[in-house]
């Protein structure tokens, strides 16, 4: 059951010599999607493509009118504000225009001249959230993560029943979500001491990250309508690094009896590019469940999801402190996973979504929820890293977190890479964490 084609070809090189550097992110088989200007420009946002260290300005190739039919259909739906448009064309749109960009940024095209006169450096410009994200949705998909969070509360029972059976997910607030760069004020709220009478309003004091897989849906579902397990492919547009910020203090709380609120809300980063799902297709693996957890229901099961439902995505995370910025130190490593250890695959996030007749939209967004892997290194959240802040981090220059402070930057990083395939990344998720207002 391949996925492959062409633009997938590990021996396909670019007439752009950046885009053939070993370990770059945007190699020619990655060709990922973003908005974007140039850095003080009075110019609006429009769609872009990355390759190698330049962004190919899709508007501009657009008014060149070198590509007709759906191509040139496509283009014009890419110089849009929002990528909306472009990712509510089907699916087999989006494989012709990334078909037909390999070949133009192929060596010896004859398009060549035309590319290079819509190229700019990514180190010019400046971005915005790919996409009006109209609904999100937070899934709580890592078992490990799942596992390590319910004993702090339920040490004999940390899972509650239904986690094996149900993809859980919660209904987030959209407009909270910026792009990679996003400095935010420290929350602030209600908490309760254990040993308090009374709860008290203030800044949060216990501010976390949570490294997550972010997927964007392409064409919607009538409402009504299921999406099959199988045809999640056909809805997937494609995926991004997501850091989904909690307060676990004021989440600690309020979660009782309905879940997270002001503790999630306050702000979202998601990494600028859109890594297309037919990107990662050399990335996909096998997915199982362990034979002594029940199985999935039927419509979150099938052999094609057995066979290619994970995804190996590396995922790191780093932070920055003031201090590494003020002495030049680079940032402190914090942990590595992979998204295929995920319980959940994307199609049965899809599945499940939609098995009630829920209606999904072009650039609806679902967080996979906190990525962390089988050993404690391998954890997605400093509320795990740090035992719930109980265990200081040494950040090997003399500092040291339980949770994020004040001035501090989380930057994330992922990336896939295997043997015989061509390395992509899916660049950086960067943002900062001001004084509480």
């Amino acid at each position: 059951m391949s996925l492959l084609n062409q633009t997938h070809n590990p021996e396909l090189t670019s007439w752009l010599t950046s885009a053939n550097v070993e370990n770059s992110d945007f190699p020619i088989q990655n060709l990922p999607f973003a908005i974007f200007k140039r850095n003080n420009a009075s110019e609006s946002f429009r769609g872009g493509v990355a390759i190698g260290d330049q962004v190919i300005d899709l508007a501009a190739l657009s008014a060149k009118k070198v590509f007709d039919g759906v191509v040139g259909a496509a283009l014009t739906a890419c110089s849009q504000t929002t990528l909306n448009e472009y990712m509510a064309m089907p699916a087999s749109t989006w494989s012709a225009l990334r078909s037909a960009l390999s070949q133009a940024l192929s060596s010896g095209s004859s398009l060549q001249s035309d590319i290079e006169s819509c190229l700019i450096a990514q180190s010019d410009v400046v971005f915005d959230l790919p996409c009006r994200i109209g609904d999100y949705t937070d899934f709580y998909t890592s078992v490990y993560h799942a596992t390590t969070v319910g004993k702090f509360f339920r040490p004999d029972n940390p899972l509650l029943p239904n986690y094996k059976w149900v993809p859980i997910g919660y209904h987030g607030r959209s407009s909270s979500i910026g792009v990679s760069g996003q400095a935010f004020h420290r929350p602030k709220g209600q908490t309760k001491a254990p040993d308090a009478d009374a709860p008290t309003v203030g800044p949060c004091k216990r501010l976390d990250y949570e490294m997550e897989v972010g997927i964007y849906i392409g064409g919607g579902n009538e409402m009504g309508e299921s999406i099959a397990i199988d045809q999640s492919d056909e809805y997937i547009f494609g995926m991004c690094l997501f850091n989904d910020w909690s307060a676990r203090d004021i989440q600690g709380w309020e979660y009782q009896p309905l879940g997270p609120f002001l503790a999630k809300n306050f702000a979202s980063t998601v990494s600028p590019w859109i890594i297309t799902n037919e990107a990662l297709a050399p990335f996909r693996m096998a997915w199982s469940r362990d034979e002594n957890d029940p199985q999935p229901l039927e419509y979150l099961s099938s052999a094609r999801n057995s066979e290619l439902g994970a995804y190996d995505v590396q995922l790191e995370v780093f932070i920055e402190t003031p201090k590494m910025r003020d002495e030049k130190q680079p940032a402190a490593k914090l942990s590595h996973s992979s998204f295929r250890h995920s319980y959940w695959t994307t199609a049965q996030m899809v599945a499940h979504h939609t098995v009630n007749g829920c209606n999904l939209v072009a650039g609806d967004f679902l967080g996979s929820g906190t990525q962390s892997g089988p050993d404690a290194a391998e954890a997605g959240s400093l509320l795990e890293l740090t035992g719930a802040g109980k265990n200081r981090l040494d950040l090997g220059n003399g500092e040291t977190r339980g949770f994020v402070e004040d001035g501090d930057a989380i930057v994330m990083r992922g990336f896939c890479e295997k043997s015989g395939v061509k390395r992509i990344g899916f660049g950086e998720c960067y943002s900062l964490v001001l004084p509480a207002k």
